[in-house]
């Protein structure tokens, strides 16, 4: 075979080096010969080699000639390169050498192109094995030159070859272990080389996502430490550096999936990359998702960001009680908002811009925007969309809260596409299908999963786990950090004076003078009729279950009124004084199992009180009741040691509660709120 190298190179000399140093040299290289477990036939025909080429190179005569030989060859036109002839009995200590010269890759390829039919070795002979032990070695070699080049993706291929090569032999498992570590230690660069690249080259991003996901899986998620080659100290740094080459829309993708397989960190970052994809494309339904994966998480310590979302969407009330409340206890940011200005959003309005500015807009490869605000709340889809939820829900979607009434955010049926799930625990209720009529509610199909009457969301105090990620070599780029910045930071974005009163009031005067629903007034309760004197005594209720045939609203009142304690007493830890089955169908009572469940995990408790004001019957049919009661409910939400967790003051609500008959009684079978 011809070896790709001449007799200088081979021999580890410079065309300088005199007879005497060439003569030292292969001593030298005698002296150190491999003992990775090469054959002693191997290591023989490699001091052979050396010796004739140091022979060579010390004959004067000899020397001149060849070297004669290699000008001539460099001089050509036609890209001829030296090379040495090899007998095929030395093939295999000549690619050892060339090994040694520092030219892995040909050695590999060599190697490899040896091991293949028709010139591969006996089986079990001792020429396999070193063929073998060599293509292993040239290819780490080869691979470790390939990523000193940053040519990650060419490194990964060469150990992929190397590994099926090795396997197909059943040789070397030790040099198999080799190449996989190093695979495997490669990744996080392949991930960097793919997604790194132009927006337009899908495939090879695509395929750099997938392996960012595996390398995250292999972690055991974002919160792991599983990988004892890529330690939490050095991963969070490389995730961080990361996401600058992911766009918004596939930091949403992963991060929605990453979240949905129990990921806390992930919920948290896919929140923002939702409001920053709502806020640039002007979809405050993007930013709603967002704010309820932040409270469907229940990270503690997330009322300064979940005010600013709700700022986005219009509700200030709301924005600035969750501002109010991540500012207690607080006396340095209680101070700063003082200073804002006495207009109520001045400090809420610069606290979102800032947020919006450095923790949400920057790290996404895509988007290159401003936190602008005026142009945010002057957008006429935003306009629209907060008008809209005004007249649904009549501006009380604060008290979503309520764990008894599930009293809801915007109806989702209501709402574009936001191309993500919401799962319906978050939303208050389930859209229904069509008109909101009783008729729709579908009792009479038994379908009970479409009427929602799940346990309302709460926000428990629960850490975000902190994810510590590698120091490699690449840009820096800022993770938005929780909790937000320290103090010390807030002079730097603090407006200047009067400019926070001026935003406030550009912001405050559309969001607090635009039109608004009108109020929800009480409905008034039927009164029962005063019998005469003359006539008989009144008619007592009966006792539950109710099995009136056709139940007055006095008596479907008690009904709903037997409900509510009963719930608001197991949320309380006590026992019920009526049996749940004689009240309400399964589903109902299933759903609050599931709260109570919930709950006793979080170690919280609810306080509950809710009264009807007032009851009236939207229609009637032998086996189903539809009325809308209108009811006064307040809640206190504490933990294991009696300390508030969060609460919601009393306020009116209307709702829409479905009976059904089943058999001779009448039981609950479903509510949502009154659109």
């Amino acid at each position: 075979m011809d070896l790709p190298i001449d007799h200088f190179r081979l021999l580890g000399v410079s065309p300088t080096t005199d007879g005497t140093t060439v003569l030292r040299t292969l001593q030298q290289r005698l002296d150190r010969a491999p003992d990775q477990g090469f054959t002693l036939d191997t290591l023989q025909a490699r001091a052979d080699l050396l010796q004739a080429s140091a022979d060579l190179l010390s004959d004067e005569e000899r020397r001149q000639a060849y070297e004669r030989e290699l000008t001539s060859i460099a001089a050509s036109a036609n890209g001829a390169i030296a090379a040495l002839e090899i007998p095929p009995s030395k093939e295999v200590a000549g690619l050892l050498l060339l090994l040694e010269a520092g030219q892995a890759q040909e050695a590999f390829e060599a190697a490899s192109r040896g091991l293949q039919p028709p010139q591969a070795p006996a089986l079990g002979s001792s020429r396999e094995a070193d063929l073998s032990l060599l293509a292993g070695l040239a290819c780490h070699g080869a691979a470790a030159e390939c990523r000193e080049q940053r040519r990650y993706e060419a490194s990964a291929r060469l150990l992929q070859q190397g590994l099926q090569l090795l396997q197909r032999m059943g040789q070397q498992p030790e040099q198999r272990r080799r190449l996989e570590h190093d695979l495997q230690t490669l990744l996080p660069y392949r991930v960097l080389d793919l997604i790194s690249r132009d927006l337009s080259a899908q495939t090879p991003r695509q395929e750099g996502i997938a392996l960012l996901e595996r390398l995250v899986q292999q972690r055991g998620g974002l919160e792991g430490d599983n990988d004892p080659d890529f330690p939490a100290s050095e991963f969070q740094p490389f995730f961080k550096q990361i996401r600058q080459f992911l766009t918004v829309q596939e930091q949403v993708d992963l991060f929605n999936r990453w979240a949905d397989a129990g990921s806390a960190t992930a919920d948290f970052l896919a929140s923002f990359a939702l409001t920053a994809a709502g806020f640039v494309q002007r979809k405050p339904e993007r930013i709603l998702a967002a704010l309820q994966r932040l409270q469907s998480g229940g990270q503690g310590g997330m009322e300064l960001v979940m005010a600013c979302q709700q700022l986005l969407l219009g509700q200030v009330e709301e924005a600035q009680a969750l501002f109010d409340a991540g500012a207690e206890g607080d006396p340095d940011l209680q101070a700063w908002a003082e200073r804002q200005g006495d207009e109520p959003l001045a400090a809420l309005c610069a606290h979102c811009r800032d947020w919006l500015s450095t923790e949400v807009l920057p790290g996404f490869r895509d988007i290159e925007a401003e936190a602008d605000l005026d142009a945010w709340f002057a957008d006429r889809d935003v306009q629209a969309y907060i008008d809209q939820q005004d007249r649904i829900h009549g501006r009380q979607r604060s008290a979503a809260a309520g764990p008894d009434l599930g009293a809801g955010w915007p109806d989702l049926s209501l709402m574009p596409s936001l191309g993500e799930s919401i799962p319906s625990d978050l939303t208050g209720a389930t859209a229904a299908e069509g008109s909101d009529s009783a008729e729709d509610i579908g009792v009479d199909d038994e379908d009970e999963d479409d009427l929602w009457d799940g346990p309302a969301w709460s926000w428990p105090r629960l850490e975000l786990p902190a994810i510590s990620l590698p120091k490699l070599a690449w840009p820096e780029l800022s993770l938005p950090q929780l909790p937000l910045p320290s103090l010390e930071a807030w002079p730097r974005w603090a407006l200047p004076a009067g400019a926070a009163v001026v935003v406030a009031a550009g912001l405050g005067g559309w969001l607090l003078l635009r039109p608004r629903s009108e109020q929800v007034k009480p409905l008034p309760v039927q009164p029962l009729e005063k019998p005469a004197p003359s006539a008989a005594p009144p008619v007592v209720v009966s006792a539950l279950p109710l099995t009136a045939a056709d139940p007055s609203d006095a008596q479907l009142q008690t009904l709903l009124e037997a409900w509510l304690k009963a719930k608001a007493a197991l949320l309380a830890g006590q026992t019920p004084a009526q049996p749940l089955d004689a009240i309400a169908r399964p589903l109902p009572v299933e759903r609050l199992q599931e709260q109570l469940r919930a709950n006793a995990a979080a170690g919280a408790r609810d306080s509950v009180n809710a009264s009807i004001t007032g009851l009236r019957s939207l229609e009637r049919s032998p086996r189903r009741i539809a009325v809308e009661a209108t009811l006064t409910y307040s809640d206190r939400r504490t933990d294991a040691n009696g300390s508030l967790i969060s609460q919601t003051p009393s306020t009116t609500l209307r709702n829409v509660y479905v009976f059904a008959r089943d058999g001779e009684a009448w039981r609950l079978a479903a509510f949502r709120p009154s659109p």
